[in-house]
């Protein structure tokens, strides 16, 4: 038996907290507070009040007034932090209090509050660019931002295309990616100067697939899940550029709402449909030894979607991550090298015909000194709210996965998370960025 509360409130459908009526003010508040509270509101047929006054739901007596009952049950531990607000909330009614003996608590996780609407999600009044602007334009916004797409709109602010760090790279012949290159100051220029002979309208994604600021979040989740898109222009009623909704965006917004479902199963209530990251994990990824020279490194990274590779040890233990930007910290300061490196990957740097002293450079530089020791981890076992606010506070598009013993287990990214919001962890695709 679970020890439990009922706070009732008797009030009536003219009391108000502010503009809202109370109804609502208690449900908000009940809403803000994250715990394992449910509320329930119901509106009478008829009633009377202190002050003489009658109300009635009767055809032939114009209703008004009438009253309103909310219900809140609640664990009895949560008691004095819900009653410490709602003194103030009603200031028409009567609050009681009672006892409940609960047989069972049963909850579920939706991920996804069904009522979160794409505006309460989106990052407003975003950057742009027109399509007739030079790709130098584009790199530059994206360089200052923490996205890596652009929406491009005509000249009535209404979005017509998206340009990608991917449509850079693939179409526009950038070297590297913008995070790398902004490192190499001294490389920056040139290539601005070659982009700046390209426009935008020459190698932007279009049309661009829209999403209303007044349609559902899980509306715009399920777009971008279909069609594989990491992020979508949002548009106002008149069908101007309003925001951007990004995968991120979409993170921070499930982690504001989310409570601790880990407190709710310490207080003994079964929680359904929560997900651990060994449900979405992909195994997959591909290992190294600290050993492993790198010319044999950089094939396990070109061939590897992850773009990247985890270093382990004869047991398996996670020692460490090689990535791109790994790559180039080392190398940095050996420009050729650099060249080099990244020519001998599928986004060739530039044509140059390398030394055979960087060759046998690359042949004798082993993983363990080029890997990132710092590499934030998680647990096989977490949920997938923890995977989310880690991923989110630190802007990570991927995860290492670690078993309790520390060693690798994989790799988690943000497509697989959003897949997994909507129930489809068993049609997990390869990961994307």
């Amino acid at each position: 038996m679970l020890h439990y509360n009922a706070i009732e409130i008797f009030t009536n459908e003219d009391a108000r907290f502010g503009n809202k009526p109370v109804a609502d003010a208690v449900i908000q508040y009940i809403r803000d507070l994250k715990i394992a509270a449910r509320c329930i509101v119901t509106r009478g047929i008829a009633g009377c009040y202190e002050g003489g006054e009658v109300s009635t739901g009767r055809l032939e007596i114009l209703s008004f007034n009438l009253p309103v009952r909310i219900y809140i049950v609640l664990p009895a531990a949560e008691t004095e932090q819900v009653l410490a607000g709602l003194d103030e909330l009603v200031g028409n009614g009567i609050i009681a209090l009672h006892d409940l003996n609960v047989i069972s608590h049963k909850a579920t996780n939706p991920f996804f509050p069904r009522q979160i609407m794409v505006r309460d999600a989106m990052t407003p009044q975003p950057q742009s660019v027109m399509a007739e602007s030079p790709l130098s334009d584009a790199a530059r916004l994206l360089l200052s931002s923490i996205f890596t797409g652009l929406p491009v709109v005509d000249r009535d602010n209404r979005p017509i295309g998206v340009i990608t760090q991917g449509d850079l790279i693939g179409k526009g012949g950038l070297p590297l990616r913008l995070g790398l290159l902004s490192e190499g100051q001294d490389g920056i220029e040139p290539i601005m100067t070659e982009l700046d002979r390209q426009r935008v309208t020459d190698i932007m994604t279009r049309p661009a697939v829209i999403i209303a600021e007044d349609q559902l979040l899980t509306e715009a989740v399920d777009i971008m899940l279909a069609k594989g898109l990491k992020r979508l222009p949002v548009v106002d009623k008149s069908g101007r550029l309003a925001g951007m909704l990004s995968r991120l965006d979409i993170f921070k917004t499930v982690m504001r709402e989310a409570p601790d479902w880990d407190a709710f199963r310490a207080q003994k209530i079964e929680v359904k449909n929560l997900r651990i990251v060994g449900d979405i994990l992909r195994r997959d990824t591909h290992t190294v030894s600290p050993e492993t020279t790198m010319d044999k490194v950089i094939k396990v990274i070109d061939d590897n979607d992850i773009q990247r590779v985890a270093v382990v040890d004869a047991e398996g233990k996670l020692l460490g991550l090689i990535s791109d930007r790994d790559l180039l910290h080392y190398f940095k300061p050996d420009q050729d090298g650099l060249r080099y490196l990244f020519s001998k990957m599928k986004q060739p740097f530039r044509k140059d015909t390398p030394a055979k002293d960087i060759e046998q450079q690359l042949a004798t530089t082993r993983a363990s000194d080029v890997m990132s020791t710092d590499s934030i981890t998680i647990r096989e076992g977490a949920l997938i709210e923890d995977a989310i606010r880690l991923m989110t506070q630190k802007r990570l598009k991927r995860l290492p996965v670690v078993d309790d013993a520390g060693c690798f287990k994989g790799m988690i990214s943000r497509d697989s998370l959003l897949r997994t919001g909507f129930g489809r962890a068993d049609s997990i695709i390869k990961g994307k960025d």
